[in-house]
């Protein structure tokens, strides 16, 4: 027999002087009461109620033992209402880890959202270009903008990451404006250079004529999008990146954008998250919250 539910069988017989009382108010037969009792008089080894076929009574054993059942059965009650509570609101701290340039522009203004909505969860975000792993390194959510291979873990698709080709007023002045992705192998492309890939060598957009992909001519190459909006702006050469982080730039004229009539590519971005049955409610309401903000 399960003792917490023995002890809360022998408190309610102890409250109700009978073990037809304590049977009719748990719904149970009073046999089955006297077999709760009789197990905890068994295990431990003490007689808890003195029973005559006239009355009842608690012996001063069974008298100790009642009132810290009843503290024990109030802590059980209260972890449970504990319990119920961390799945009914987020709270708690919320571990997150995004690729650097699409978390600080546009991952970081919608936790900013997210912390005033919830302001019992406190969220700890990591920003870095490496392909972390969930489970070992203790993240709860992870945004990853590469293909997703299969990895045991729930992969939620969101809009894919949407890259602009653009370039200075002044390095198209010195070098001229492409006209068609082709025309790119002529200029300096500034590479990306990122977590286990080497740098950009090929870029590939499309048309209504079909797809074209270009060999690049590039000398230099980063693996930082901040640094390479800022070796953009300067004149270095014509870059492809998120077009989030270069928006403002290109609505100042500071950065223009080229090929307009070609579509350029864009990468898969999913959020991953591990299998549970129950995920908390702090976990529930950043999945939400993200699929609402950047769904496909």
């Amino acid at each position: 027999m399960d003792r917490l539910t023995s002890m809360a069988v022998f408190v309610k017989a102890a409250e109700t002087g009978s073990f037809a009382s304590a049977g009719e108010a748990l719904g149970m037969s009073s046999q089955l009461v006297g077999k709760h009792v009789r197990f905890l008089e068994e295990r431990f080894g003490m007689r808890l109620i003195s029973r005559t076929t006239r009355r009842q009574s608690l012996t001063e054993a069974g008298r100790a033992f009642y009132e810290r059942s009843k503290a024990v059965l109030a802590e059980v009650e209260a972890a449970e209402a504990l319990a119920d509570s961390l799945q009914a609101v987020p709270r708690g701290k919320l571990r997150v880890n995004a690729p650097v340039s699409w978390g600080a522009y546009s991952l970081t203004p919608m936790l900013a959202r997210y912390v005033r909505k919830y302001p019992e969860v406190s969220v700890d975000l990591t920003l870095t270009d490496r392909v972390v792993d969930l489970i070992d390194e203790g993240y709860e959510a992870v945004i990853r903008v590469v293909p997703i291979a299969d990895s045991g873990l729930i992969a939620r698709p969101l809009a894919p990451y949407r890259l602009v080709v653009c370039a200075s007023p002044a390095y198209l002045a010195e070098r001229g404006t492409p006209a068609v992705p082709e025309d790119l192998a002529e200029h300096e492309c500034v590479g990306f250079a990122y977590w286990a890939r080497p740098p950009d060598v090929d870029w590939e957009f499309k048309s209504a004529q079909g797809t074209h992909r270009v060999r690049l001519k590039s000398r230099f190459s980063i693996n930082n999008g901040q640094a390479l909006r800022a070796a953009a702006v300067e004149g270095a050469g014509i870059v492809l990146q998120p077009r989030d982080m270069l928006q403002e730039d290109l609505a100042a004229g500071r950065l223009v954008e080229l090929l307009p009539g070609f579509e350029a590519p864009s990468l898969p971005m999913h959020l991953l998250y591990a299998r549970d049955r129950r995920p908390t409610p702090k976990l529930r309401s950043f999945i939400d919250f993200v699929v609402e903000t950047f769904g496909a």
